[in-house]
This record gives C-alpha cells, structure tokens and sequence, in this order.
C-alpha cells in the first residue's frame, strides 16, 4: 500500500511539477519499484495472476447473480421451481439406506404435501418447526416444504440429548416438533418438561408405545395432504430460512440464523469455484443438520439439479461400494473421514470409481497427497467456512494444504483479513490508532471479515439470541469505524497468498468432526463430580484430526468410580464431545475473574513423563477410562490405541 502511493505520488510529481516526458517518467517509476523490492511483486503477479482472475470471475458471478436474485425477491423455494421445470423426471435425491430414489418432481409433491399439511395445522409464515432425524431423503423435503410455507425449520443435532436437546426446542420457540423414529427415545426423556402445547410428529416406522403421548404419525398424515403449490409467503432474498445450531463459545448450542441469501451463495460460489457440472452425482455422508451436508452438498441439488446420494451416516468400509453403485462424480469429506478411509485395507473398489473431486474442509497437509494419489482423486475440492460466517474461502486450484487464498495483487475486492492476536488470551492486538494490525505473510493471525449488512456478500445475519452476537463482532479492524466478523481461527498466509488452517481459538475445538464446547462439557461433568472444577482442553494427538479432549479435573480419583463415571457419560455427551483423557489434580489456578488457566495445561498434555498427576484415557474397546502409564502413552502416540 504505502509503496502504490509512493509510485503515484513521483508520477504526479514527475508530470505535474518536473513536466518529464512519459519515457523518462515510466522509466523512473519502474527504477524506484524495483528498488524498493518490487521485483517480489512480478513473481507474485507471474504464479497468482490466473487464480486471481478466475476467482475474481467467479465472484462477480455469484454477486450478479446474487443482485438479480434481491431485486426479484427470489427465495430457496422458487429457485429450486425453476430447477424441478427444466427436468422433473431426473433424480435429485437417493437414498443409500433403502435405495429410495426421488425426481425432481416427487420431491417438489413431497415438499408441497408438507407445506399444506402444515398450513391445516394452523402454522403460519414465521413460524418455527424443529425438525430432529437422521439423514435420509425425508430430511430434505420436510425443511423445505416448511419453506415454501415460509415456516422456519430449527434443524437440531442428532447427538444432543437432554438439557442440550431441550435447550434447542426452547430457544427456537417451535410450534411443532417433527422427529424420526430414531430419536423417540431421545424425546421421550424431556417429554414431561416440553411446553404443552408443542406439537409432536414422528416420520419413520411406527411403534405407537414408543413415542411420546399425543405423537401422531406424520408419513399417512403427508400422504393424504394435498399436493397442489401453496400460496406464496411474504418472504424475500434476505429473510430467514432455516436455522442450523452451532456449538460457539458460550456453552449450549446456538442457533445461527441462515437466510435465503446466505443459502444461496456457499452453494454458488462451491458450485462455480469447483467448477462443478450439472451432470455431477454427489456422495453425501455429511450429517444435513449441519451446513456441509446441507447447503454445501444438498444445495447443489436444489439450485443446481445435481443428483445428491444421501447416506444416513459415514461408513468407512462402504464408502467406495457406494460410490461405484451410483457413479458418484463428487465425493463430501471433513478431515477425520479421509483419514478413516486411509486406515482402511487396499480394496479393488478404491480405484474402480468415477469420482473426480473430493469436496470438504479440513483434511491435514500431512495425508493430502496420500489421500488425492491412492484413492486417484485428480482434485481436492478444500475450503473454509461456517455457518454463520461472512469470509468463506475456496482452493480452487487443490495447492496442497491451503483451505483457500486471497489475492496479494488485489486484495481489496474481497475484504478479509489475517489480524494479529496473543496467542495466550486470543485478544485482537491494535495499533496506535487502535485499528487492529494485519498479519505479514507467515504470521499466524486470526481471520476476519468485514461486515457489510446491505451486501448479502459480507452480512453477518448471526444468531437467533442477538446477544450471542457480540462475541463474534469486532470494531475498528480494517479501518477506524467499521465492523468485522471474528471467525476465532487462526490461520497463516504464504507469500502467494494461499491461507492455512493452523488453530481453533476460544473456548472450543474440534473433534470427529465436531466442534466441542469446553463450556458445555465442563458443566456436565462438573455436575457429575459433585460439583468440582474442572477445566476441559483439546490436546493434540498425532496421526488424528483436530484436538481430543482432555479435562482437568480438581479432586482425588479416589472420589470417583470411573466405569460408572463413563456409563454415565455415555448418556450425558455426545460420543465427540466425552473426553478422552483425564487428569486429577488438587486444585486448578484459575484468573482473577475465575477463569481456568487452561494455557499451561494444554502444553504439559498427556505425557506422563511430564504430567505428575494421575491420568487416565478412554478405552474404546473396553468403554472405560483406564490408567494412562507410559507403556500406554506409547501406543498412543505410535496411533496404536483407537480413539
């Protein structure tokens, strides 16, 4: 930046007051360029120039496209019309449990069936439904048959039990809960705390003494209701869609709003970054209560007539079967799930697909290369984003590693940024002026993204608690007066500008796939522990994705009864979010606002060589924790133990 202005301010100067001819000014201009390691800059412009140009086509695209889309007051619905008109009898969904195949147009009847069913239930535009089932081609037709109504649909973690799974219903105000079969279980252990008057469906097999009370059975219900298109909601571009719950920081999930707009644009800029084709089939196993299952990959079909295998839940062991089955072009990953399938013995299958990208988030340079060659995978589709997030990126052209890039040439058209912060406290580090100070190439730096609220491109719609908001904002980042959304990762750019995931800050992190609330988890088992503090962390563990988690517990083991501890757990958590490792102390230093001092244990880990105080870990076999000696932190860190 300062040296641009310094080549405009001697070119002004040259002409304007020395009045040199255009030769002797382009000459000296390029003189004072080089000579101030401006030739960095040509080999810059010579390596990115065509990423560049091709990504910033790509955004224009998507912002053209995008504009046309708020001036018609376009919705999810309307698109996904326009889609079922120009080939209704092509496949849009399958589903690999049963083989189920849907059209474009039985999934358009289905979803019509939905809406005015609901509308003889009484509900309304701007009503909420939540919507608790696995993965299959029901999912799909349920939320947006809800929003061709205009009703919002809640889309609630499958894992969630109890006072996480109760907290969800209560925050969304649903009017009615749609449940699979699956998770009767699951409600039925809040039934007796739900509000009265909340309306209960069960999609799926029927077992009447399995459910709760007042359950009706949704599928005859849908059978019988009509299937003409309802009348059109009052519903525009910007308006909410559907809700997709979030772990954060805070604690219980949060409910991170997600509009028409905002659905629309991950599926574009996926679709046109990746080059996709309308004739690709894409292999879903991500869970669609989630955005990378369900806008990232669902979304192809609905905007983009794609073809979307739906699979109820990840299997190692099928996964290529699957993709030879029903041709599969595309394949969706998150980190874990390459490396799952890198622990799988060679089969035949694995080269006898048709699949040319694999499209995810998360998969660690150290097995990139490995996964792309041995699977023969010619593009690996990477990108960063979140839900509620409004600086997504995108690999386009599969540098290996990179989770996506800006351009170091132009890097005003898409305002993000790597900012400074301290690493110990995660603070944002501000300059004199109090703007906060970006990062140099090879500085770790969390990114961040300016906030613009007319430009569906940069809003932050945030979260359906306003005050959960405040976190996740900051003022004063690029410039004094503006506003920028803090993704709280931290990631680090190479000289050519491509940005690499290296940390998840605050109080979470990731496992399985997975974001961990350390909040959340600390609660539960504070609660178990009769009440004792505890300090929940991710630590590293080599040869797995993200950080397992470990809780710092402040009490003698003798306190408590371990295998009934982890039965109990098993009920309390999700699978991801027990932690794998423990470690009792006497006490546990805390700040003087009563924080955990979690910096100096995260270091110190599982090492029992370093760590003086009784560990233990989670045996998967055994479903039990068990002491944590060296011979056993051996086999750990050689990737001998699963976890």
């Amino acid at each position: 930046m300062l040296l641009g202005a310094s080549l405009v301010g001697a070119l002004l100067f040259s002409k304007l007051v020395l009045k040199l001819p255009w030769t002797q000014v382009g000459f000296s201009l390029l003189l004072l360029y080089l000579g101030s390691g401006g030739w960095r800059f040509i080999r810059v412009f010579i390596k990115t120039i065509r990423r560049d140009v091709f990504g910033g086509m790509v955004l224009l695209k998507v912002k053209a496209k995008v504009r046309r889309c708020l001036r018609e007051r376009k919705t999810v619905p309307l698109l996904f019309a326009s889609v079922v008109r120009r080939h209704p009898d092509k496949t849009a969904l399958i589903f690999e449990g049963t083989d189920t195949h849907w059209t474009f147009r039985q999934l358009d009847d289905y979803t019509s069936s939905v809406a005015n069913f609901l509308q003889a239930r009484g509900l309304t535009s701007g009503n909420v439904v939540a919507l608790f089932m696995e993965n299959r081609n029901e999912f799909v037709g349920l939320w947006l048959g809800m929003a061709k109504l205009g009703v919002e649909a809640a889309l609630i973690n499958t894992n969630l039990r109890r006072d996480a799974l109760r907290h969800c219903l209560d925050t969304s105000k649903a009017r009615a809960l749609i449940f699979g079969s699956e998770m009767a279980s699951a409600v039925s252990e809040i039934h007796a705390s739900l509000d009265p008057s909340l309306s209960l469906f069960c999609s799926g097999s029927w077992e009447p003494s399995t459910v709760p009370a007042n359950t009706e059975h949704l599928d005859p219900l849908l059978e019988d209701a009509p299937k003409h298109l309802p009348s059109h909601p009052d519903k525009g571009f910007t308006d909410k869609l559907f809700y997709i719950y979030t772990s954060g920081t805070t604690g219980l999930p949060k409910a991170a709003i997600v509009v028409h707009s905002r659905y629309f644009r991950m599926a574009a800029l996926v679709y046109y970054g990746f080059r996709m084709r309308p004739d690709d089939i894409v292999y879903d196993c991500l869970p669609l209560y989630h955005s990378a299952g369900n806008i990232v990959g669902v979304g192809q079909c609905l905007l983009h007539g794609m073809t979307v295998v739906i699979r109820k839940k990840f299997s190692a062991s099928r996964f290529w079967d699957d993709c030879i089955k029903y041709n599969c072009t595309i394949v969706q990953y998150i980190g874990e799930l390459c490396r799952y399938l890198l622990n799988q013995p060679p089969r035949e299958a694995e080269s006898q697909h048709k699949v040319r990208m694999a499209l995810g988030n998360g998969l660690r340079q150290s097995i990139w290369t490995n996964f792309s060659s041995r699977f023969h995978i010619p593009q690996v589709a990477e990108f960063y984003g979140a839900t509620e997030c409004n600086c997504s990126l995108g690999n386009f052209d599969s540098q290996v590693g990179a989770c996506g890039f800006n351009s170091r040439i132009l890097s005003f058209v898409y305002p993000i940024r790597l900012v400074r912060v301290n690493e110990d406290t995660m603070e944002l580090i501000r300059g004199p002026d109090g703007v906060c100070i970006p990062c140099q190439p090879g500085q770790p730096g969390q990114l961040v993204g300016r906030i613009v609220q007319q430009d569906p491109l940069r809003r932050f719609d945030g979260y359906l608690n306003p005050g959960a908001n405040n976190k996740k904002i900051a003022n004063d980042v690029f410039k004094k007066g503006d506003q920028a959304y803090l993704t709280g990762d931290v990631l680090v750019m190479d000289d050519l500008g491509y940005l690499y995931f290296r940390d998840r800050t605050g109080d979470t992190f990731r496992w399985k796939g997975e974001n961990v609330s350390t909040t959340e988890v600390e609660g539960t088992l504070s609660r178990l522990l009769d009440m004792a503090d505890v300090a929940v962390y991710g630590v590293e563990v080599p040869g797995t994705e993200g950080r397992a988690g470990m809780a710092a517990v402040a009490s003698p083991t003798s306190k408590c009864d371990l295998k009934s501890f982890a039965q109990t757990l098993e009920k309390e958590l999700p699978l991801y979010a027990r932690p794998i490792f423990l470690r009792f102390l006497p006490e546990l230093h805390k700040t003087g606002t009563f924080k955990f001092q979690k910096t100096e244990l995260r270091k110190e880990g599982f090492d029992p060589t370093v760590v003086r105080d009784p560990l233990f870990y989670l045996d998967a076999r055994k479903g039990c924790y068990v002491a944590l000696d060296q011979e056993a932190y051996t086999r750990i860190q050689a990737g001998e133990e699963k976890l």
